[in-house]
């Protein structure tokens, strides 16, 4: 390529944010640096490892920039401490535990690059442990259903499909995934990127919410490929982790909801989530359960952190927005998940009615 053609094209930083990932960055950092794409930057992100993943990558990754964060920030924070020291037209946000596939990058910028109003995007996530099969974190692409349930093309709960080329189609989506998330840097710092009480879980969700709101679009590219070892730092039966899951999603919820869906669907979540415990409960599984409960509570504890969060979103949407809302017009889905998965026992995306 040109040196032109390089000067024309927008600037790239890849962001990978880690914590004692040595082990992980060891394998797939290749990846990352075998980048054809220019002009590209390379950003570690460390949120005060405990291991030597600092002195591994100085060490073998001389041309790599280091962030330094004194403190474990989690996720949400932690990307937004480490992207406030970033100069660039897109970040491309990716866990340390995904493996870049060489042409990722030209697909996901050429569709951003044609349409001003695509705030986000992200490739097609597989499993690195089995390259034929979706990935949980994203898969197709993520969708949210009329209570509040993130789920994926290619990914249902706990059941994820094997690629057979049925998801090669470029679409809209309602959320990109975080373990690969390519955004247009002046839009997540316009909205003030993830929100930093999530730690980690559904913090990307809530941010492609807030732009979606806004009139923006999130969108899938199939074209680009990453595998996702997923579970790299929380395993998904960890309890903390269905803390997050579960204590983060009340939180998107209340902020993000309309006023005439608050009224009913909050409610019916909170329904679902008590019988979610009770049935962890009744199986034995008190861990999980006390995990639910803890979150749950911790809501109710927190409504006026949760009040003050809902009337600053308001006010963002309308100081940001730029046309009619799609919120309800692509990747949301008027029906319970819960019930066609459980009940009626769609467990693939294509038999959703």
């Amino acid at each position: 390529m040109q040196a032109d053609d390089i000067l024309q094209r927008p600037a790239v930083a890849i962001v990978i944010l880690t914590w004692n990932g040595r082990k992980f960055l060891e394998q797939y950092l290749p990846s990352v640096v075998r980048l054809p794409y220019q002009p590209l930057d390379i950003y570690i992100a460390d949120n005060a490892s405990t291991d030597d993943t600092v002195d591994f990558v100085k060490a073998n990754y001389p041309s790599i920039k280091i962030i330094a964060i004194p403190k474990n920030e989690g996720f949400a924070k932690g990307y937004n401490v480490a992207l406030k020291q970033v100069v660039a037209d897109y970040y491309f946000l990716v866990n340390q535990d995904v493996e870049l596939t060489p042409n990722c990058l030209e697909p996901m910028i050429e569709i951003m690059e044609s349409n001003v109003m695509i705030a986000a995007c992200q490739p097609k996530i597989l499993a690195a442990w089995d390259k034929s099969r979706f990935e949980h974190a994203g898969a197709a692409g993520g969708y949210i259903d009329a209570f509040g349930y993130p789920f994926c093309r290619g990914r249902l709960f706990n059941i994820e499909e094997q690629d057979t080329g049925q998801y090669t189609d470029a679409r809209e989506i309602f959320w990109a995934s975080g373990a690969a998330l390519l955004i247009r840097a002046e839009l997540f710092n316009r909205f003030k990127g993830f929100d930093p009480d999530f730690f980690a879980h559904m913090e990307e969700i809530d941010l492609c919410w807030r732009l979606k709101r806004a009139g923006y679009q999130i969108h899938y590219i199939p074209e680009a490929t990453v595998y996702h070892v997923g579970g790299g730092s929380l395993p998904k039966e960890n309890p903390y982790k269905i803390y997050l899951n579960f204590r983060n999603n009340l939180s998107m919820l209340f902020k993000n909801y309309e006023t005439t869906d608050l009224i009913w669907r909050f409610p019916v979540r909170i329904l679902l989530d008590n019988a979610a415990f009770f049935h962890a409960l009744f199986n034995g599984r008190r861990k999980e359960a006390g995990a639910i409960f803890r979150a749950d509570w911790h809501f109710v504890i927190a409504l006026p952190l949760h009040m003050k969060k809902r009337f600053d979103t308001w006010r963002q949407y309308h100081r940001n927005r730029v046309a009619v809302s799609r919120v309800k017009m692509s990747g949301y889905y008027n029906k319970s998940i819960v019930w066609q998965f459980f009940a009626r026992g769609k467990k693939y995306f294509s038999e959703l009615p």
